[in-house]
């Protein structure tokens, strides 16, 4: 249920924050509530990736994306995840996430979201993430571009961001493929 309200509050207290660009970047503020708390006291590891979705939601809907998306049938899926961790974050802090999209290919995005605590970055993920079709089957990201009627330019791939995907492109036996 906590997350249900924060997506509602998110969504009732995002129309009167500024619209953003597609690519980003979208700072989503919230705080650490007694339900994202682990038994050390600080906000459970899981909890992260699970509020990183409303920021990625949040960055759909200033953006003016998310109600295109759903028109075309389209929704986002994530791939793959990785977090680095920095410090902990504790009960009633407040903290934003900086959602952006920092990379692409012709099937994922990939984004970039900090965790920032009074200017400070606390955790750092890398997330690649995919478009489906409701009818079945993914969305090429150049029709997904086309759909927003923009041509944008790749950014330069941060180079942490490129050693991370020469990981998840590896051919590695028996490992998933993303």
């Amino acid at each position: 249920m906590n997350l249900w309200l924060r997506l509602l509050w998110l969504w009732i207290a995002g129309r009167s924050r500024p619209s953003v660009g597609v690519l980003g970047p979208c700072r989503t503020p919230f705080r650490v509530s007694l339900f994202d708390l682990d038994i050390f006291r600080h906000m459970n590891n899981g909890r992260y990736f699970t509020i990183m979705d409303l920021a990625r939601v949040d960055l759909m809907r200033r953006s003016g994306t998310l109600a295109t998306l759903n028109r075309a049938g389209f929704y986002p899926v994530v791939t793959v995840a990785s977090m680095f961790f920095r410090r902990s974050l504790n009960w009633r802090e407040r903290f934003e996430i900086v959602t952006e999209v920092v990379a692409w290919d012709e099937k994922s995005l990939l984004l970039s979201q900090r965790f920032m605590r009074a200017g400070e970055e606390v955790a750092t993920a890398v997330v690649r993430a995919r478009f489906l079709r409701r009818s079945g089957g993914s969305v090429p990201t150049a029709e997904l571009f086309a759909l927003m009627n923009d041509d944008f330019a790749q950014p330069s791939t941060p180079e942490w961001v490129a050693a991370w995907v020469s990981v998840f492109n590896a051919d590695i036996p028996g490992a998933p493929r993303p």
